[in-house]
């Protein structure tokens, strides 16, 4: 059936659109089951070989793979120095691992709220948290859209301050010409399932001093002497040291077999990605959403998330009437992130509000992300597109059924978000 003659009612898929499910191919499964048959499981030769081809797709020298992102900010926080009490400054719309690692690494996390359009955090509002206490800048490139790297760098070298990278979004990103985690002291990424390169579970470090990605990797395997994995070798038995009281945190060779061949085709997937982002630009584009606003000429766009921003003003209709009705579709959907201050335990612990910082909760309070990743078909983005068409007409009693003006380019500025403090 033509999608344009599909009607509200008989759009509902018969197999359920999962959220960030990744693109596994052969290569991936053949990779696991030859590791399976070696016998080496845990931390080996696989991981090492991962590690050299993210240092030669990111043109670095210092790497150490983990086995999260969370791992990744931990130990980093730790590498650099950073004391209990030390302030480290970031943004309140990520993730809660965020600001989970700064306060287990024994830091104060102080957020600075975001620009309205980017959603990155705003290098105003950095300035604006300054204090003798602050010691780093730890900015998260939300979305795979670099952050301000010009401003804030500018920042963390007037202050003298340490900055460590948030790439979990932004394997592929770019700010003028440089890859995204070659900015900071420290850049951390995520392997994790719905991530752009995918093992499972995974993390890795970029540092820019050979020491500092050496501790990292003292750290993330209980703090024995580096390269005492391979003590198993048929080198013979290695004998390690405890240097420090480390962490659990190693990746192993089964995360390492995914990771090799994703990485080798993560540009033909961030291709892909592409295609996604441009044709829900121009499916969605009559639609009274706000849609992401284009990339800055002078960045690479991760195209990690697809997400928009459901105003109950202009919708009539709220976010999770809106994420409901898309599940009953068959059409997975996310929430990419309710501001950090909304949760109860940091309203305990640390006493934020989230009035304080009124454009991460605007955006936390109206945010959906589409599912977004290669493996979706042109019929799956079809799919998407005409259920969240027919959602809204169903949601707002607004007549969204007619064939939707497609347009190439997406005006960004008829679609920012108002900088108010409006509680939706």
């Amino acid at each position: 059936m033509n999608q344009d003659t599909r009607t509200a009612a008989e759009h509902i898929r018969e197999s359920f659109l999962v959220f960030g499910a990744p693109r596994i191919e052969q290569a991936e499964i053949e990779e696991v089951v030859d590791s399976l048959t070696s016998g080496w499981l845990g931390t080996g030769p696989k991981v090492a070989r991962f590690e050299r081809a993210f240092a030669a797709y990111k043109g670095v020298r210092h790497v150490a793979a983990l086995n999260s992102c969370t791992a990744a900010l931990h130990v980093s926080i730790l590498a650099a120095g950073l004391q209990p009490g030390d302030e480290i400054i970031t943004t309140p719309l990520t993730f809660c691992a965020t600001i989970n690692a700064i306060v287990h690494a024994g830091a104060v996390p102080v957020l600075a709220d975001v620009d309205p359009q980017t959603m990155n955090i705003d290098p105003n509002e950095i300035e604006r948290r300054l204090t003798p206490r602050t010691r780093a800048i730890l900015p998260v490139h939300f979305a795979g859209r670099p952050c301000d790297m010009d401003a804030i760098g500018d920042i963390a070298r007037r202050q003298n301050l340490t900055l460590i990278e948030d790439c979990a979004h932004a394997v592929e990103a770019e700010y003028r010409g440089r890859k995204t985690g070659t900015f900071g002291d420290f850049g951390c990424f995520s392997f994790y399932a719905t991530k752009n390169v995918v093992t499972g579970e995974g993390g890795m470090v970029i540092t820019r001093r050979k020491e500092d990605a050496a501790r990292v990797s003292m750290l993330g395997l209980h703090g024995l002497s580096r390269d005492a994995w391979q003590r198993f070798s048929a080198d013979g038995y290695r004998h390690y040291e405890v240097v420090a009281c480390g962490f659990k945190y190693n990746m192993t060779d089964l995360q390492a077999a995914l990771g090799i061949h994703q990485l080798a085709r993560v540009e033909d997937n961030w291709a892909r990605r592409a295609e996604i982002w441009r044709a829900y630009n121009e499916g969605l584009c009559g639609l009274p959403i706000h849609l992401p606003p284009a990339a800055d000429a002078h960045t690479r766009h991760g195209y990690h998330l697809y997400t928009i921003l459901i105003d109950p003003l202009q919708c009539n209709t709220s976010r999770d009437a809106f994420l409901n009705a898309m599940t009953a579709r068959g059409i997975g959907v996310g929430v990419h992130y309710l501001s950090v201050p909304e949760h109860s335990y940091y309203q305990r612990a640390m006493g934020w509000k989230p009035e304080q910082y009124p454009n991460a909760m605007r955006i936390g309070r109206q945010t959906v992300s589409l599912p977004l990743s290669a493996r979706l078909t042109d019929d799956d983005v079809a799919d998407v597109v005409h259920a969240a068409t027919n959602t809204l007409a169903g949601l707002s009693g607004t007549n969204h059924s007619a064939p939707l003006q497609l347009c190439t380019e997406v005006d960004t500025a008829s679609l920012s978000v108002p900088i108010d403090g409006a509680q939706s």
